[in-house]
């Protein structure tokens, strides 16, 4: 996961979470989108997501050897 996404994930997950708190999100859907955003904040600590693995994607350079 590329230095771009990771940082992406965490001004995500800080919005939803402030949102959360601030009362502006509630109910079934605020709880489903702080889960979501606790994703995000994982996913971006440990620079892995388990979804671009079966797709192939990937956000951050290769460095190639010669």
């Amino acid at each position: 996961m590329g230095s771009a996404d990771r940082i992406i994930r965490i001004i995500v997950a800080a919005i939803v979470g402030f949102l959360y708190f601030t009362g502006t999100i509630s109910g079934t859907l605020g709880i489903i989108l702080l889960i979501l955003a606790g994703i995000f904040v994982l996913t971006s600590l440990i620079s892995f997501c388990p979804l671009y693995a079966p797709f192939g994607i990937r956000t951050c350079s290769i460095n190639k050897k010669e």
